[in-house]
């Protein structure tokens, strides 16, 4: 069946959702449509359950590093009741969104989209023509071109295992594998990382994550650097995994190997080139205003956008972009400049703006401050040992460049150096004489990380 519609969203997670309500709701005719469970990546496969596991196992240090200072008693992790828990989250979505959707009039398809012309995508038996395309399919785990792939486990199901293996490899040294890594550990497994050259976590701060490294090891996670994964073969006792340079080979045994190495855009069945659509191995080529540089009719937001990090709220800053450029001509570009990321462990690590190395390449004259905060009361008070921060100043202005965090709560302080970065506030606007911090709190410990950078 042949329908027309102004717009047409690929993708029902937080940016495509976000692009079809509010242009729906500016008195455009909408369709959306996703290959998978409406909810997308954050709601589903990601944020969303991620932070409710992450939520359980920080409980459960919490409890055991206070061992000794008035908590006595063990704690334990029931991970079948807890992925039950989890799933009051996640279950609900998929009808809860796609109803939202028809409440507001937006009409909406299941099925793989394939473009069909520069206007016009199939889905299913439908073909959909349209003035705008929004391309907002989100991520999925980067195919693994070695032997016995097929026995790793994506990603997105470790949220959902029914049981929890003793020894779980995770093959990967980012964001997924030490935030998972770190829940299986404190549930009891046995768990390692294996990093495929010599740095995990590359876009944080070295010094910072040497010490969450640190504090993973001290929890019984084995991180193995210089271990490019070369194949995963089934045993009688479950899976053995063979990694690391050649003549230089491992092998780790393991009952689950789940794959940690990075997502890529998933736009591999679009027929992007039917579209006209320009790709590379990132992604679609777009322009300053999140269009596509060869189809005019097409934005793109969230991780299919080849220029874009992939985190939710860039998803929906990037949504709200193509929103105003679609509704009133390209009158917004993105920047991607200020985008603070963490990583949720426990303790977990933070960071936003430029990084120590990154003001050397540029050229900049910074100062940099770096220290450790373990001894103050609000930390030790939780009997939290690996807190520690990285501060770059201009050298000439004052400004702040960049923070670089861990400890409790740095979720939250990275925020208030994030803002600070946006608007060039100076250390001294951090200042207790300019703000009297709420105290005692992780955020009045700022003025301990920048003191010794303050105007007496």
């Amino acid at each position: 069946m042949e329908r027309e519609y102004d717009l047409l969203v690929i993708g029902t997670g937080v940016a495509g959702s976000d692009i079809a309500w509010h242009c729906r709701a500016a008195g455009m005719r909408v369709a959306i449509t996703d290959s998978r469970d409406y909810g997308g990546t954050c709601a589903l496969r990601g944020c969303v359950p991620k932070r409710v596991l992450a939520g359980a196992a920080a409980a459960v240090a919490r409890i055991r590093d206070l061992s000794g200072r008035g908590v006595p008693g063990e704690v334990s992790i029931d991970w079948p009741q807890l992925v039950a828990f989890e799933r009051t989250f996640t279950d609900p979505v998929p009808r809860r969104k796609e109803e939202s959707f028809r409440r507001a009039g937006i009409h909406t398809y299941h099925g793989s989209a394939r473009f069909a012309g520069e206007n016009r995508v199939a889905v299913g038996g439908d073909t959909l023509t349209a003035r705008y395309i929004a391309i907002a399919a989100g991520a999925h785990p980067r195919p693994l071109d070695v032997p016995g792939a097929d026995l790793v486990t994506p990603s997105d199901d470790f949220f959902y295992l029914e049981a929890l293996p003793g020894r779980i490899v995770f093959v990967g040294g980012g964001y997924i594998s030490f935030e998972f890594a770190h829940v299986a550990a404190r549930a009891g497994s046995a768990t390692t990382i294996l990093q495929r050259d010599g740095r995990v976590l590359t876009g944080f701060d070295p010094d910072i994550v040497d010490r969450l490294v640190l504090a993973s090891k001290e929890i019984g996670i084995d991180v193995q650097v210089h271990m490019p994964l070369v194949s995963v073969e089934r045993t009688a006792a479950g899976l053995r995994v063979r990694a690391g340079r050649t003549g230089e080979e491992k092998v780790f045994d393991a009952d689950l190997v789940v794959h940690g190495a990075g997502r890529v855009p998933a736009i591999e069945g679009l027929d992007l080139a039917a579209g006209n659509v320009e790709t590379d191995r990132r992604g679609i080529a777009v322009n300053e205003y999140l269009q596509s540089v060869s189809n005019p009719a097409v934005y793109v937001a969230g991780d299919a956008n080849r220029a874009s990090p992939q985190l939710t709220p860039v998803a929906v800053r990037d949504a709200h972009i193509v929103v105003d450029n679609i509704l009133h001509g390209n009158v917004r570009t993105a920047d991607y400049s200020v985008v603070p990321s963490v990583v949720f462990t426990t303790p977990p690590a933070a960071s936003v703006g430029l990084t120590e190395a990154a003001a050397k390449e540029k050229g900049i004259p910074c100062i940099v401050n770096a220290g450790d905060l373990s001894g103050r009361f609000t930390n030790r008070s939780i009997g939290e040992k690996h807190v520690g921060y990285k501060l770059l100043v201009d050298g000439d202005s004052r400004r702040v460049l960049g923070a670089h965090l861990i400890g409790p709560h740095v979720e939250e302080v990275i925020n208030v150096f994030a803002l600070a970065i946006r608007h060039d506030l100076t250390v001294d606007d951090l200042a207790l004489d300019a703000i009297p911090w709420a105290y005692p709190s992780s955020v009045y410990d700022i003025i301990h990380m920048i003191y010794p950078l303050v105007r007496k």
